[in-house]
């Protein structure tokens, strides 16, 4: 007989669901929002959870509702991500996040000879492209430098 499984998070009154996460990369949303100890609302996350396409990790936010540049940095880690905005109780409005074509001041470049690494005041400009299942390739528009892996490690 299989066993029934319950969520095991607490609903949200009012705030973001981050659902569909590419597995084991919730610390990285976390970090993306600025969320740390310091942050004094609930926060509640799920890694490696068993979900329909496989394992997913979900992140919940009480009293946060992201902004574009947040949806944005997400969407470059998880591009299968969903957002789901939760007013009293209630689903009221759940979103994918879009791959921007083009990202600017957002990712460092990882050519250390890149001119976006000097002391120049020069922001680093990549395109954006999704690649085969979830992941996602970045090609800087200075050096034609690619970047496939490591991306949140790479964020500023």
């Amino acid at each position: 007989m299989k066993e029934k499984r319950d969520l095991k998070v607490q609903a949200i009154e009012s705030g973001t669901v981050i659902d569909h996460i590419k597995s084991g990369q919730a610390l990285n949303v976390l970090r993306i929002l600025g969320i740390s100890s310091s942050f004094r609302a609930t926060i509640s996350f799920v890694m490696n959870a068993p979900g329909a396409g496989g394992k997913k990790d979900v992140v919940k936010i009480e009293g946060k509702e992201l902004s574009v540049e947040e949806l944005n940095r997400i969407a470059l880690i998880s591009p299968k991500a969903t957002i789901n905005i939760i007013r009293d109780f209630v689903v009221v409005q759940k979103n994918n996040v879009v791959l921007p074509s083009y990202v600017e001041g957002v990712v460092r470049c990882t050519n250390s000879s890149c001119i976006s690494n000097s002391s120049e005041p020069i922001k680093s400009k990549f395109s954006v492209l999704q690649s085969e299942e979830d992941g996602v390739t970045l090609h800087c528009l200075y050096c034609e430098h690619v970047i496939t892996e490591e991306i949140a490690e790479n964020l500023l």
